[in-house]
This record gives structure tokens, C-alpha cells and sequence, in this order.
């Protein structure tokens, strides 16, 4: 395994210089931000995320603001009182990207954040609370409770929100078979284990957060772009 120190090094001489890298890398939010939140942000990210998947992401950004129209700004309270009907007929709505099974996602991860919410005080708080040297237990639960959130949907929506978690990006993918950390399935449990405990390690070594650390593996290989592959 490489230090911590060599991946940096490569990474500062990939992007021209420490200063560069540095601006480069970015913060999650803190404990009490991710608790401040209001469960409706996460089902709007799961939602996007969702949709984002197999399309151009600008294509759902540029129609985002239909998007929250037409599911009432992703209130968790309004949409769980939402008829099967009623999603039928928004599946159909001129002002998202119609795709039916998406839409039910909208459907099924409200309920799924409503349930927890119930159990845990607070899907926020869930969230946040949930130890980031275990990160991938909790990408598992929003696979096996939620819909469509499996692979690096979850996660990456898991980022845009602002949880510290490292992200299977293809620039890190590579970086982890180059260096044999993982091999087999890129999502299988054993393939996730071992790469919970590579990052773990980074962390003890630098002190960084899972998201620099993500960010930092990536631009020290493959061809990337600041925002790109983190």
C-alpha cells in the first residue's frame, strides 16, 4: 500500500503544485450541519442522483426547478399522502425527464427516510451521526431499504449534501486494481470492505476526511479535471 506522503507528492506534481491540489480538495459538512438539515434535502438529492443516472447531468439540472414543481419542493409530509395515481400522472408531466420507475423512486425513498426518520428521530441525524470508518455499511442500507440508491448513486448523492464518504469513481476504481487493493466485483462486499480499509488508513495517517482523501487518490492518477473524478 502507498503512504499517504506518496500519493500526495504525485498528486501536487500532477496538478502543478501544493497550492493547486489544495484548492482543489474540498470539505463536507460538520456533525451539526448534516443534523441541521431537513430530510426533504436528502430525498431531493436521492432524487436527482437518481434521475442524473444514465443521462446528461445537465439535462436534470436544467430541469430541476420542474422537477421540485411538480413533487411539491420534495416535502417528505405532502408527497407520503401522494396516491399511486397521482405518481402516474407526474411520471407523464411535461416538465421532468418521464421515466415511471424513476418517479416511483421518488415514492419509495420518501417512505424510506420517513420510516428511519420515525426510528431515529431524524433521517438528518442518522445520517450524521453515522461513523464515517464504517461509511459503507450505511451506502448498504440506502441499497437494501432504499430504491435506485445502490452503486455510487448513493454515495454520490450522499457527497452532494455534504456526508464525508470517499466515492468509487473511476479514476479511484483504477487507482485501487493498479494497486491491488481491490479485485473481482467494484461493489462487491469484499471489494467495499477493502476499500473502507484503505481509506481508513489514509485517515489515520493525514488526518484528512474520507472526501479529500477521495479527491486526492483521484488526482494523483488517470486523466481528471478539478470536480470531475472525486
Amino acid at each position: 500500500m502507498e503512504s499517504f506522503l506518496d500519493i500526495y507528492e504525485r498528486a501536487c506534481e500532477r496538478k502543478g503544485s501544493k497550492g493547486v491540489l489544495e484548492s482543489l480538495l474540498t470539505d463536507p459538512l460538520s456533525q451539526a450541519q448534516l443534523t441541521q438539515l431537513s430530510d426533504d434535502v436528502w430525498l431531493e438529492e436521492f432524487t436527482r442522483k437518481i434521475f442524473q443516472s444514465g443521462f446528461y447531468w445537465s439535462v436534470i439540472n436544467a430541469k430541476w426547478s420542474g422537477f421540485r414543481e411538480v413533487f411539491w419542493e420534495f416535502s417528505i409530509e405532502k408527497l407520503l399522502y401522494m396516491s399511486p395515481e397521482m405518481y402516474e400522472q407526474r411520471a407523464q408531466d411535461e416538465r421532468i425527464v418521464r421515466n415511471y420507475k424513476k418517479v416511483q423512486s421518488v415514492a419509495h425513498n420518501c417512505q424510506m427516510i420517513h420510516e428511519l426518520a420515525l426510528e431515529y428521530g431524524k433521517f438528518s441525524k442518522l445520517v450524521a451521526n453515522w461513523p464515517e470508518d464504517n461509511i459503507i455499511e450505511l451506502w448498504l442500507l440506502l441499497k437494501k431499504q432504499g430504491n435506485r440508491l445502490g452503486g455510487n448513486t448513493g454515495p454520490y448523492a450522499l457527497r452532494a449534501v455534504g456526508k464525508d464518504t470517499f466515492i468509487l469513481s473511476r479514476d479511484v476504481e483504477a487507482y485501487l486494481r493498479a494497486h491491488d487493493v481491490i479485485s473481482g466485483g467494484l461493489h462487491s462486499l469484499k471489494s467495499l470492505r477493502a476499500a473502507q480499509a484503505f481509506f481508513n488508513e489514509l485517515r489515520r495517517q493525514s488526518g484528512y476526511s474520507l472526501q479529500k482523501l477521495s479527491q486526492l487518490v483521484a488526482y494523483s492518477v488517470g486523466d481528471n479535471v478539478a470536480g470531475v473524478s472525486s
